[in-house]
């Protein structure tokens, strides 16, 4: 390991306390995870519903291995007022909590923003919801699917002549989670300068939204709406998916006029670069069909491993579409450590996806996949509320936490205080 490196990431010295559950809060927080920031999950006693997403393995969510990695997981049931009692006394020793309930629950509870904050003045609060903590839509409920419809990016997803699709994660979830780390990073900054907390609230809708901003003054301007264009990217040319001779596809995108250039070039066609109807872009893109026919006469001419050598080879950004097994062969996601086997209590070792982005000074790491329901209960009730044994075994006693059975049969008993 190279020493000048700091192993323990750029947030080691932030507390995180993970509260909601599916993909936006928890993908944002495991981000937060990722690059060292002392991350502690408030699960439900029933677990999060992600852990019933995705394939498991010997009773393991693999889902909840990878979004949950990083993370001390303690199981509370909010319904009971003692489980509320404890958020509040442990609030003053975290520098920030996550959340993604629907507006107002916090605050049903007694735990929303103004009330923790009282408790911890500086504290960064990141809400993440459907439509946002404010406006006539705030208490609708919201999912990243539905956001993405409101937001007009659903529209834009699929094919013109068919209704519109939509990719098979929770891509509104993730793009969420994004915008709500890189705000709480930023409230990070901004705290270290003023010495104040502050509020980020990230909505699903406006995170979508956010990547529409290409057709936002266009109509405006001219009233365009914009439609779905299939395996195309609009105004853009040649730059689509292309049938090769094995039954496969390959997308080429050689859209600046140099690269067209170079592609001409590979196909055997150096004249197409100079052909008055594709030299430009802002030409060629109107003579899309023709362009297009041409890429596809080509390419059902050859087979996709010979297609991406002669591509590459002329510095022509070209890829077939990846499945999950070609990347688990590929040499660069190796390299640059994108498939990271990683210590699971439960199955031993699991391999994650990488840490994004690479920093590097104080990079991310994978430190322990995703633990199971309650497992760090205990131990976070001693250290982060000074709780005896008897004071969390009462607790379970009532329901308001749970722990893990497998780790209180491991555990080694401490004192018990009176």
């Amino acid at each position: 390991m190279n020493p000048q490196k700091d192993d323990r990431g750029p947030l080691s010295d932030y507390r995180v306390l993970e509260l909601g559950s599916t993909a936006a809060g928890p993908f944002c927080a495991r981000l937060l995870a990722d690059f060292g920031a002392e991350v502690v999950k408030i699960e439900a006693v029933e677990g999060d519903p992600i852990r019933q997403m995705g394939e498991v393995v010997e009773g393991k969510s693999l889902y909840g291995a990878s979004i949950s990695r990083n993370k001390l997981i303690a199981s509370f049931d909010f319904r009971k007022p003692a489980a509320r009692e404890l958020i509040k006394a442990v609030i003053p020793k975290f520098d920030i909590v996550v959340e993604n309930f629907r507006p107002g629950t916090l605050e049903k509870w007694g735990l929303g923003y103004e009330t923790l904050r009282g408790l911890k003045p500086d504290l960064i609060m990141t809400r993440i919801s459907g439509y946002g903590q404010t406006g006539p839509y705030k208490d609708r409920p919201g999912y990243g699917v539905i956001g993405e419809a409101m937001s007009g990016l659903r529209h834009m997803i699929g094919d013109p002549d068919r209704p519109p699709s939509r990719a098979a994660i929770p891509l509104t979830d993730y793009i969420t989670a994004l915008y709500a780390a890189f705000g709480t990073v930023m409230a990070v900054v901004a705290r270290q300068k003023s010495g104040s907390g502050q509020c980020v609230d990230a909505s699903l809708v406006e995170s979508a939204f956010s990547f529409m901003e290409y057709h936002v003054p266009a109509f405006e301007k001219t009233g365009k709406i914009g439609m779905r264009t299939g395996t195309r990217l609009p105004d853009s040319a040649p730059n689509s998916l292309y049938p090769t001779r094995c039954g496969s596809h390959i997308h080429i995108a050689a859209l600046a006029d140099a690269v067209f250039r170079r592609l001409a070039i590979a196909m055997g066609r150096p004249e197409l670069g100079t052909d008055p109807r594709f030299a430009e872009q802002k030409i060629r893109y109107h003579n899309q069909e023709t362009i297009d026919a041409m890429v596809t006469e080509w390419t059902l001419a050859h087979d996709i491993d010979e297609l991406e050598e002669i591509l590459n080879k002329g510095e022509v950004p070209a890829s077939r579409i990846f499945t999950m097994a070609d990347i688990f062969e590929d040499p660069h996601y190796r390299a640059r450590e994108m498939l990271v086997p990683t210590p699971d209590d439960d199955l031993g070792q699991v391999t994650l996806a990488g840490v994004v982005p690479k920093l590097s000074g104080t990079p991310g790491k994978l430190r322990w996949a995703g633990r199971r329901i309650g497992q760090d209960t205990r131990a976070f009730l001693r250290e982060a509320a000074a709780l005896s044994d008897a004071d969390i075994d009462r607790l379970v006693a009532e329901g308001a936490v749970f722990c893990d059975p497998k780790s209180e049969a491991m555990r080694t008993p401490t004192t018990t205080q009176t």
